[in-house]
């Protein structure tokens, strides 16, 4: 499975202005409305938050990967964000987030959902990556980095 499969540059964003979990995660959520069908960015945040309630999705090392099921669709959409000051999500190493990846899957995709999110855990563990995506001075730049990563694997 390719990131760049479900990800287009209209929903990367180099300079989230969220300041705390819930407005980083509408505002993540915002682009993948249209996408998702969704009634409202409403509909794809209370999905988010509830999948956050079972456990933060900031895995630590200032990376987030909110995540959440949504019965309406067929295919995986991913957007992704970046936080230049970073943002309280709750992480297990308790510092700031800066990076967000954000995806709505189908809701019986538990093998392939997985295989996603893996995938994404594997790209950030590459400390190149991620000092890539933090200094990326654009949108354009950082979906050129993402892809030129995911091309690698």
């Amino acid at each position: 499975m390719k990131i760049m499969d479900y990800l287009d540059e209209e929903r990367v964003m180099a300079n989230l202005q969220g300041v705390d979990k819930a407005s980083i995660l509408r505002e993540l959520a915002g682009v993948l409305v249209s996408p998702c069908k969704a009634a409202s960015v409403d509909e794809l945040l209370q999905v988010l938050l509830d999948r956050e309630k079972l456990g933060s999705t900031g895995i630590g090392e200032g990376i987030a990967i909110p995540h959440g099921r949504l019965k309406k669709i067929k295919n995986f959409f991913i957007s992704f964000g970046r936080s230049v000051k970073g943002v309280d999500f709750d992480s297990i190493d308790r510092k700031p987030s800066q990076l967000f990846f954000l995806v709505i899957a189908p809701e019986n995709s538990a093998v392939d959902n997985l295989k996603l999110l893996s995938r994404i855990v594997t790209l950030l563990k590459e400390p190149s990556f991620k000092k890539r995506l933090i200094g990326a001075p654009s949108r354009q730049e950082l979906f050129k980095v993402i892809s030129e990563e995911d091309e690698k694997y």
